[in-house]
């Protein structure tokens, strides 16, 4: 059986690989810096969960501490010319792109399969990592094939991922802490007093009301924490089981899964999302920090509306 260990023991060697080539880029001033912020990141994928708590948190420090005493910077890996990357454009074009594509089609199609036909008897995969394992399958399959059609050079994934990684810098681990935090202000009561404090808030008996003030607290905790995944634990005890699923009978996948939306929405409406929304305009050199913020606020907020509605509409039938 394949299992999520699988897959992390995959992104353990990514960043093994990410490490080492750091260690010996000699165009990297602080590429010690790099080797040991990739190198602790691997460690954690292959032996986060034999490490106690406090090892953990150990680590986590260790990690914060070299991003934030200014210990990362960015090589400059040499792996195609660019005389051949025109050449691969204007001899492909937009199939260039097909590789790509391979991943979010195997993902999706892998687990249509695997659930509605005898596939999934096979107990190949493990249950309920079904569709993130098909994930990383998707991705081997696309390295694969563009490897074979593009006939790069052998280190060009290795260094290119590597590239990009020292570009985004340490907000390429933020999803990951910030979905923890969240997970600690769950435990530390954040949504009991949430819902207390929305449960003389919401008239008795209002759906609406119930399920605006849950799509909105999303999209603030969101905005606040930066990540949907650390809004949701919080929002989810606070409000999405205990007033929308068991006080008045809602369907708790419609529920969680449009409540992710609604907290995505204010993803793209805040620069504590920095991986997303400061990096990028960092990497296109805006003359705004927040230019892309500016950009998507004007979407967020009617697809937050349609989001609230969704789940009044859908969830309650």
């Amino acid at each position: 059986m394949i299992t999520l260990g699988w897959l992390y023991v995959l992104a353990g060697i990514v960043f093994t690989a990410f490490a080492l080539m750091s260690a010996i880029d000699r165009t990297n001033s602080k590429r010690f810096g790099n080797a040991a912020f990739w190198g602790l990141l691997a460690f954690s994928f292959f032996y986060g969960d034999a490490l106690s708590d406090l090892g953990n948190g150990i680590l986590v420090l260790a990690l914060v501490a070299i991003a934030g005493f200014g210990m990362l910077g960015r090589g400059q890996p040499v792996t195609t010319s660019d005389g051949l990357r025109a050449e691969l454009a204007a001899k492909f074009g937009n199939k260039l792109f097909l590789p790509a594509l391979l991943i979010p089609i195997t993902a999706f199609a892998g687990t249509i399969l695997y659930n509605y036909t005898a596939f999934g008897g096979s107990g190949l995969f493990e249950e309920r990592w079904v569709t993130l394992i098909l994930l990383g399958i998707g991705v081997l399959a696309a390295l694969a094939l563009a490897c074979i059609w593009f006939r790069p050079p052998a280190l060009a994934p290795v260094e290119e991922g590597r590239r990009l990684m020292d570009s985004i810098g340490w907000a390429a681990v933020l999803p990951q802490m910030l979905a923890a935090l969240g997970a600690v202000f769950a435990l530390a009561g954040v949504g009991d007093v949430i819902g207390q404090i929305a449960g003389n808030v919401i008239p008795e008996g209002n759906v609406f009301v119930a399920v605006l003030i849950y799509a909105l607290g999303m999209a603030l905790f969101t905005m606040i924490m930066g990540n949907a995944f650390a809004a949701f634990p919080v929002m989810a005890a606070a409000i999405g089981i205990p007033v929308l699923v068991q006080g008045f009978g809602g369907d708790p996948a419609i529920i969680g899964a449009i409540g992710m939306l609604a907290g995505f929405c204010g993803t793209l409406m805040t620069p504590m999302a920095a991986n997303f929304n400061i990096v990028p305009a960092a990497l296109l050199e805006m003359k705004s920090q927040y230019g892309v913020i500016r950009m998507q606020i004007w979407t967020a907020i009617p697809l937050l509306a349609c989001n609230i509605a969704l789940i009044y509409w859908l969830a309650f039938r």
